[in-house]
């Protein structure tokens, strides 16, 4: 183990060990990650997030992650969700509605099927 020299060095030594944590946790595991960056949420992204939990829960939805994220760069597109399913690459939409977050929730997240339409290409 390198030696602590600094605030500095132990913040990055605690950020790395909460990155390891987090791949622990989510291993295997469907996640939903909402952008809710101060554009995010002024864009709707608390609607489209409530909008995802609530289908989460009234589906009985099981192993599926739900974060929220600060600003994920791409304000035009806001707000945004994306989507990592275990082996696969993360997806990101943009400008999603709740309506829009349902059918993501379904269609992507529970059948494994991108809802293309909604993509932003990266």
């Amino acid at each position: 183990m390198s030696t602590i020299k600094s605030l500095d060095d132990l913040k990055k030594i605690r950020e790395q060990a909460l990155q390891k944590q987090q791949l622990k946790e989510t291993s295997g595991k469907k996640e939903v990650i909402v952008g809710m960056g101060t554009v995010g949420i002024a864009a709707g992204a608390r609607e489209t997030l409530k909008a995802i939990l609530d289908m989460i829960e009234s589906e009985n939805l099981e192993d599926i992650i739900v974060r929220q994220t600060g600003n994920i760069g791409l304000d035009s597109f806001e707000p945004i969700v994306q989507v990592v399913l275990p082996g696969e690459e993360k997806v990101t939409y943009g400008k999603v509605t709740p309506e829009m977050a349902r059918r993501i929730v379904q269609e992507h997240v529970v059948d494994g099927k991108v809802v293309t339409e909604y993509r932003i290409e990266s």
